[in-house]
């Protein structure tokens, strides 16, 4: 039972991640990465004081071990009452585990009157071991880069971060038949690939500042997309050994070619997938894209760009 007081809701968004920039030694630091915040699917909660601690909802056994994990932590007093009421599909490569994390530690931390601190909860909670992508557009949205890791423990430092422009619109393909490498799997296809090469990731690197940011700061979404797709072609190619091809999963992989022949660009697969992408610009554009995309097995969803922070409110 919840104890009369205040309840606190959450609501995260999932997030594409773009690619990463180093894959190789580097200068001292690794991965390097770039993501962009989508308005769906998201993740949805509430978390009050309750007399004794229960978990529901979706994805309830791992939000009970990040719960029980913060708790302890920071010492909190009190037993809880945490609900999912909505979860970003696990496994798909939009970020759902990050979200999840983090929109229970903001909701725990204002429960309690304490400031959010998004980075601690993310490192007690094993987040952000490559990318930070997922912490930055947790605390702002947009498009953010980050600077990879480096040879502390913390995460990845956010080092820009960029508003969408908000006729882009993000054609999602979904294939919830597969599921893209996660955990001890995904750390043995690390450790399992060859490194990139210097020139390789130079590459990636010129992608990303010369093209995709400068073509997003000044609304020209062919040069965003033409630099996404091309970084995108790289990285699938270096990942094809661990995850079967460019593409996780083979019907994403066909609509995304369906998508290319009708005009979208920023073609991609977000992080190991098998969630798919292609962007566009407008509402009438997406949706006859959409239609195009749409296959058996597939779930096709049309999305904007977020360029705000994860909601929080309270409630009585």
């Amino acid at each position: 039972m919840i104890v009369p007081g205040k309840i606190v809701r959450v609501a995260a968004t999932a997030r594409l991640h773009l690619g990463f920039f180093d894959l190789g030694a580097g200068p001292g630091r690794h991965f390097g990465s770039l993501g962009l915040a989508l308005d769906r699917p998201a993740t949805r909660l509430t978390i009050a004081i309750a007399d004794r601690t229960i978990v529901e909802g979706e994805e309830c056994e791992r939000a009970r071990r990040y719960l029980m994990t913060l708790v302890a932590a920071y010492g909190m007093s009190g037993q809880h009452a945490l609900t999912i009421e909505d979860a970003i599909p696990p496994h798909a490569g939009l970020g759902s585990g990050t979200q999840l994390a983090l929109a229970i530690g903001a909701g725990l931390h204002a429960l309690h009157g304490l400031p959010p601190d998004p980075r601690r909860d993310a490192m007690l909670l094993g987040r952000g071991a490559r990318s930070g992508i997922g912490i930055a557009l947790f605390q702002a949205g947009g498009l953010a880069v980050d600077g990879g890791r480096g040879r502390n423990e913390q995460p990845p430092p956010q080092l820009a971060r960029l508003r969408v422009p908000e006729d882009w619109r993000v054609i999602l393909v979904l294939d919830q038949g597969c599921a893209g490498l996660s955990g001890a799997g995904e750390i043995a296809a690390f450790a399992a690939l060859p490194p990139m090469s210097e020139g390789v990731s130079g590459t990636l690197c010129r992608l990303a500042l010369m093209a995709a940011l400068p073509a997003l700061a000044e609304d020209d979404l062919a040069a965003f997309g033409a630099a996404i797709t091309r970084m995108q072609a790289i990285l699938g190619d270096h990942f094809a050994p661990a995850q079967g091809g460019r593409f996780t999963s083979r019907p994403v992989a066909a609509a995304l070619e369906r998508l290319t022949a009708a005009g979208a660009v920023g073609i991609g697969q977000s992080s190991w997938g098998p969630s798919g992408f292609a962007f566009t610009r407008g509402d009438r554009e997406a949706a006859r894209l959409a239609a195009l995309a749409a296959a058996p097995g597939l779930e096709i969803q049309i999305c904007r760009a977020r360029n705000d922070a994860a909601s929080l409110s309270f409630a009585d």
